[in-house]
């Protein structure tokens, strides 16, 4: 509820804005006017109190409202009060205060002070499907990295159990795989397990199976792996939920993603997640300060003429970043001999394989840009040229004309474009 400050109104003219230190249950407010005065507030985040708040702004006719980025409580107040006035999100890293004077007034005071001067450099707002996109990637990956968890977990008590099926078959949690777990764990036979593996190629090496899951399962260990089985299964449902909702949500955007999927690398599940992250393409005004949004731009120091630049900000999106360094791995294992992955090679054999999987990222990133800007798909090779077609004169047998058409054929080679000149004799 708020408290009984917010009764006070602010006299006299001069533009007012307001900071407010936001958190779970409450949040702390402070108005401030261009001459000085102000006054602090104190609401809930209930309904009730969010309302309260809206009419303490408007009743004292605030312009301006600058929110830390806080979890996602600031989007509470964007929903209510975008529409009322301007609203401001700060970077919590740009507009920390000063050491030693912490308290949740003088943190709304601090934000509406830099608010007034226009010293907050405003983050960016997703909006409408832009928001709901990426939150299905972002929670697509963190079910993601909770099966990866939970298949660790299997492969560890598996070689506890002296069982190293994972020797003998390259993906235990395939469909062989798992048929030769579960039959484990039923205290199946392990001749019928064997004679029943689906897969004709791992059946075949039923000797060489056999001797690497001869080993006992404790009831402790049992129930253990079945848990941990039924999780996975239970993630790769809602795996599959997540990319069903995000596919028909993409689907909206479906020329940015063929032109994404046309890069060497990218799948949907990486085109997808880069694409939501980036949002709308169009905030941004070039490829460098995209890059600089993903946290793959340097650190720069400079002091008296001298420059020195150090390591990847990471300021950016550390999800779309993770994403295209594992666009960049791909290029790198790559078989293929294309443009990225010559422009790796190059990097590496100067700087080391971690900054050049970095740059190959930062490169992947602004091919993107300039792709989806100018609607074009990806092409690995160079644009082809027009050829010239060489016609050797009707009676001419001369060694000479030989030595002219092979000189012709290189030089049409080489991206040179050979005319006839009638001006020219002979």
């Amino acid at each position: 509820m708020p408290i009984p400050a917010t009764v006070i109104e602010l006299n006299g003219k001069g533009e007012i804005v307001c900071g407010v230190d936001i958190h779970k249950r409450f949040l702390a407010a402070t108005l401030l006017r261009s001459d000085g005065q102000k006054i602090h507030g104190r609401f809930d985040t209930t309904l009730e109190g969010l309302q309260s708040f809206r009419e303490w702004l408007l009743d004292n006719g605030c312009e301006k409202l600058a929110v830390e980025s806080t979890a996602n409580y600031w989007q509470l107040l964007y929903n209510l009060l975008s529409d009322d006035l301007e609203f401001i999100l700060a970077n919590s890293y740009q507009v920390k205060h000063i050491p030693g004077r912490k308290t949740d007034m003088l943190d709304s005071e601090w934000l509406a002070e830099l608010c007034l001067k226009d010293l907050i450099k405003p983050s960016r707002i997703f909006k409408g499907e832009y928001r709901e996109l990426r939150s299905l990637t972002r929670i697509r990956e963190s079910y993601v990295e909770m099966r990866t968890k939970a298949k660790n977990e299997i492969h560890n008590l598996l070689e506890s159990a002296c069982i190293k099926l994972s020797s003998a078959v390259s993906d235990i949690f395939g469909k062989s795989g798992m048929h030769i777990i579960k039959g484990i764990l039923r205290g199946d036979n392990i001749e019928r397990i064997l004679d029943t593996i689906p897969a004709k190629t791992i059946r075949a090496r039923k000797e060489e199976i056999r001797n690497v899951i001869m080993g006992t399962v404790s009831p402790v260990q049992s129930y253990l792996l079945s848990s941990l089985i039924d999780t996975v299964e239970s993630l790769d449902r809602k795996i599959a939920q997540l990319d069903s909702q995000i596919e028909s949500i993409i689907s909206r955007r479906e020329n940015d993603l063929r032109i994404a999927m046309s890069i060497p690398g990218m799948g949907f599940v990486s085109a997808s997640t880069i694409l939501a992250e980036i949002g709308d393409i169009r905030d941004f005004q070039s490829p460098e300060q995209l890059a600089s949004y993903f946290g793959l731009v340097p650190t720069v120091y400079q002091s008296s003429n001298k420059t020195v630049y150090g390591h990847i900000t990471k300021h950016g999106s550390p999800h779309g970043r993770r994403m295209l360094v594992e666009v960049a791995h791909a290029i790198a294992r790559s078989k293929k001999n294309s443009r990225l992955k010559r422009f790796y090679l190059r990097i590496r054999a100067r700087r080391g394989e971690k900054i050049a999987i970095v740059a190959l990222a930062r490169k992947i990133l602004c091919i993107l840009f300039h792709l989806i800007t100018n609607c074009e798909m990806y092409q690995d090779e160079h644009t082809l040229k027009p050829k010239c077609v060489c016609v050797k004169p009707a009676g001419s047998s001369s060694p000479a004309w030989n030595h002219i058409a092979n000189a012709i054929q290189v030089l049409t080679k080489a991206g040179y474009i050979i005319q006839k000149r009638s001006d020219i004799g002979g």
